[in-house]
């Protein structure tokens, strides 16, 4: 893949943050330092990375949201603030072997995402 100033820019963003953006908020917070830039080239370029696995691409909350984290890992979505969280836990594998008795299929990977509410809004 072709290094670009936009593409490194998108994924220096990503990975200051821990919030899991979507791509209109990573081109909101991009827009003042390149006000060139597009909310298509965000898309573009956020779609290319993960489907190239170097980041992570959720569907969680009504929206794709991206994550600098492309490893399997769990998330917890807030049911008031509408953040998405990593769950700093262990990946079960043996849960992938287990579903594997419940499809007509192969199981190559999972995502498991919790709902509740954040510590912020817990309190």
């Amino acid at each position: 893949m072709k290094r670009s100033r936009q593409r490194e820019a998108i994924i220096s963003e990503l990975n200051s943050r821990r919030d899991h953006p979507t791509a209109e908020e990573i081109y909101l917070s991009l827009k003042n330092t390149m006000p060139n830039i597009s909310l298509g080239t965000v898309y573009r370029n956020l779609n290319l990375l993960s489907s190239e696995g170097i980041i992570g691409k959720l569907f969680v909350g009504g929206a794709d949201r991206f994550d600098y984290n492309a490893k399997t890992h769990y998330h917890l979505l807030c049911t008031k603030c509408n953040r998405l969280f990593d769950v700093d836990m262990p990946v079960d594998d043996e849960l992938e072997k287990q579903a594997s008795n419940y499809v007509n299929g192969v199981i190559s990977s999972h995502s498991l995402t919790f709902i509740g509410e954040c510590e912020n809004c817990s309190h």
